[in-house]
């Protein structure tokens, strides 16, 4: 950390202590070379992730917008928004994880499908009906036998 009276480089950490919000680091800061103490702030970098969509078209990851198609297909069901939110968040982290900007939308909603498939299958069943676009009954019959099929194995 560059110190802001003099410029030299090297400095030792005198404090540290989160903000009252919790989102930054406050460091209290000594240069080594005019022990002057000054104060630097450490926040986490988020890089936003953009999401292509099939018409080619990008828009902004919206959280709210997954979680909300997630509650949409647990409605009736026995999921608490808890377990929503966790799913939504591990997906994030996912999508984090990987360092990439953008992503097309097929990723996220095949993450999606997978975490609905772990907390309730009828709701796996009704993302996919919307994600999917089943053309007709039988591709419907399909999915629920590949379903049938990873369940029988486990």
């Amino acid at each position: 950390m560059k110190c802001p009276f003099c410029g030299y480089a090297e400095s030792k950490v005198i404090d540290t202590r989160p903000t009252d919000e919790g989102e930054r680091i406050r460091r209290r800061r000594e240069c080594l070379r005019c022990e002057k103490r000054f104060t630097s702030y450490e926040v986490i970098e988020t890089t936003p992730i953009m999401v292509i969509k099939k018409d080619g078209s990008r828009e902004a990851f919206s959280r709210d917008k997954l979680l909300a198609g997630m509650i949409k297909s647990c409605e009736k069901r026995p999921v608490t928004l808890s377990q929503l939110e966790d799913a939504v968040a591990d997906i994030m982290t996912t999508l984090q994880n990987q360092m990439e900007r953008e992503v097309p939308s097929s990723v996220i909603g095949e993450l999606c499908m997978e975490k609905l498939r772990e907390i309730d299958q009828v709701a796996y069943v009704r993302f996919a009906s919307v994600y999917r676009q089943f053309k007709d009954i039988n591709s419907f019959l399909d999915e629920l036998k590949n379903l049938l099929e990873r369940e029988e194995r486990g």
